[in-house]
């Protein structure tokens, strides 16, 4: 029986009209998984992020990051002409993506209601700072003040010191990856019911269930959870170590970790001292133990301790740059930075797709980002031909 290897998403068409991050990724996901992406924007400008630096020549790097693997076609949605192409794209498409304010698509014609009523089998996802509902729901936001509301801020950073945002923009990611996940399931379900959905993500409510158990333990005990620099709310050691070159980081994970770690730090006598005995102990002892583990490093670059520890089966790792991880072997072996096929962009590269399925060949490149409106020719002469089709 012959296999398919066509991507998981083959022959689902998606109209993206996302700006900047949020939307933009989830679209990103759902190329990287097959679909056809086609973009939506704005005449003579084009998706804000196209104005993001850095640059290479005239390209914005931050845009290419999100936009591989798309096609673009600029659209002036208040113009008759471009309203009906645009209802075109709609009639071929099986799923439609904003991320403008709530309200906005309803006052131009296309928000949700409307767009059910002439195409019901269209799944509609809407990602915002604060959802369709709720009195925040009119409010604009980025990605900090998601990550400022949601309480994330407040347990990143160091204790005694100012909050810190999350490096990457995780208030944009982390909704489109709920994003994406909401469109796979609406067109799972369309299988079983046959018409589609509203997808309703919020980048505040996205964060709140990121928030691992900060949620659980503040409802339970009423104390709000502090920061902890890199050190594990419930785990120790399970935290950052500076050795004799530079950092890096221990996770011990259970008990029989921490004696094995001991161990290769040539400290047996940890593993029996009544602080340390079990994890429970080890956390309310946690500064003790921390210098005593900094202190056994110390001799030691982290290339010695990585080797010995790895030897003794206790999981840990250097605190890489991001230029080290792009020239990890493993990183290489799962194609997880991969170049664009366009000569213009030199030694840009992208990340991969995290996403690996048996039966679908992995991807080594990724396709050039779209120049704005380039696809403009080809999108009408299709919809044309649909229509000339449609009348024999």
């Amino acid at each position: 029986m012959p296999t398919d290897r066509s991507a998981p998403l083959s022959g689902i068409k998606v109209i993206d009209l996302g700006r900047v991050l949020a939307a933009p990724f989830a679209t990103s996901v759902l190329a990287s998984l097959g679909a056809r992406v086609i973009k939506v924007e704005r005449p003579g400008v084009g998706d804000d992020a196209r104005q993001f630096g850095p640059f290479q020549g005239k390209t914005s790097l931050y845009f290419a990051s999100v936009n591989c693997d798309k096609e673009s076609i600029a659209l002036d949605l208040a113009a008759p002409a471009d309203r009906a192409t645009f209802e075109g794209l709609l009639e071929i498409a099986d799923v439609v993506v904003e991320n403008f304010s709530p309200g906005v698509m309803d006052r131009l014609g296309y928000g949700w209601e409307s767009v059910r009523q002439r195409w019901p089998r269209l799944v509609y996802a809407a990602v915002s700072g604060f959802g369709q509902t709720g009195p925040l729901s009119s409010k604009p936001s980025y990605d900090i003040i998601a990550q400022a509301l949601s309480g994330m801020m407040s347990l990143t950073g160091h204790p005694g010191q100012p909050p810190v945002r999350v490096g990457a923009s995780i208030g944009d990611l982390v909704a489109g990856l709920y994003l994406a996940l909401g469109v796979v399931s609406a067109i799972h379900k369309r299988t079983r019911t046959g018409t589609g959905d509203f997808v309703d993500v919020a980048m505040l409510d996205s964060q709140v269930a990121f928030l691992e158990v900060a949620v659980t333990k503040f409802t339970a005990t009423g104390i709000d959870p502090a920061p902890q620099g890199t050190r594990h709310p419930s785990i120790a050691p399970f935290q950052a170590f500076q050795c004799g070159d530079r950092w890096m980081v221990i996770a011990a994970g259970n008990d029989d970790i921490f004696r094995r770690l001991c161990g290769a730090i040539a400290q047996p006598q940890l593993a029996v001292d009544p602080r340390f005995h079990d994890n429970a102990c080890r956390h309310t002892h946690l500064d003790e133990l921390e210098a005593e583990i900094t202190a056994a490093l110390a001799p030691h670059d982290v290339g010695h301790w990585v080797t010995r520890l790895g030897e003794a089966g206790v999981p840990c790792a250097p605190i890489q740059t991001v230029g080290e991880m792009t020239r990890m072997d493993q990183i290489a072996a799962r194609a997880m930075v991969v170049p664009i096929d366009d000569p213009s962009l030199g030694a840009a590269k992208v990340p991969g797709n995290p996403i690996k399925m048996a039966s679908v060949d992995a991807r080594t490149s990724r396709s050039a980002p779209p120049q704005l409106d380039e696809h403009r020719a080809r999108l009408l002469a299709e919809l044309a031909a649909r229509v000339t089709a449609s009348q024999y």
